[in-house]
């Protein structure tokens, strides 16, 4: 077994779907927009944005904002294989996706490193990040095999201070 530490966590789910659509899911804003965020744009080098149903491309930048959540991410996709793995820039750190066909379902790997060590890094991103992408990844299941989403978007939760730690579908 490999040493935890607070600069880097994986997260790991299997996923009956194919390859072709968890990469959709993720590489796209429709595909991410679906089961993850309120709207994302994927802009590429030349500072064009990408048709909604475009997947992203190494070198693109990204915006992402979420339901119940006033910032945008702005970050870098580091690397996009159009098939099974990209690897982007996020909050202070780089999170990785791969997807791995294991016949009738996928395993989805998600790793989240380079993440700073000092206090507020460990209670903000690997805290916050690791109890937040073990959410969305059961949200993303939940929606490829049975078509439901379990994050909230009917109430507004912007108002509560510590919604993003408390409420387990933020």
């Amino acid at each position: 077994m490999e040493k935890l530490s607070f600069d880097s966590f994986t997260k790991k789910i299997y996923i009956k779907t194919t390859p072709q659509k968890l990469y959709w899911c993720w590489a796209t804003s429709e595909g991410i927009c679906s089961w993850f965020l309120r709207e994302a744009e994927y802009i590429s080098p030349e500072g064009q944005p990408r048709k909604a149903e475009a997947s992203m491309q190494t070198g693109d930048d990204y915006i992402w904002g979420w339901h119940n959540w006033d910032a945008l991410e702005k970050g870098k996709v580091m690397q996009a294989n159009g098939s099974d793995f990209l690897e982007i820039s996020f909050t202070d750190s780089k999170v990785s996706v791969h997807i791995e066909n294991q016949g009738k379902v996928c395993l989805l790997t998600l790793r989240q490193y380079d993440i700073p060590t000092d206090e507020q890094s460990r209670l903000n991103i690997h805290y916050g990040c690791s109890n937040g992408w073990t959410f969305w990844l059961a949200n993303l299941k939940a929606y490829l095999e049975h078509g439901i989403l379990l994050n909230e978007t009917e109430r507004d939760l912007r108002d509560i201070p510590l919604a993003g730690f408390e409420f387990v579908n933020l």
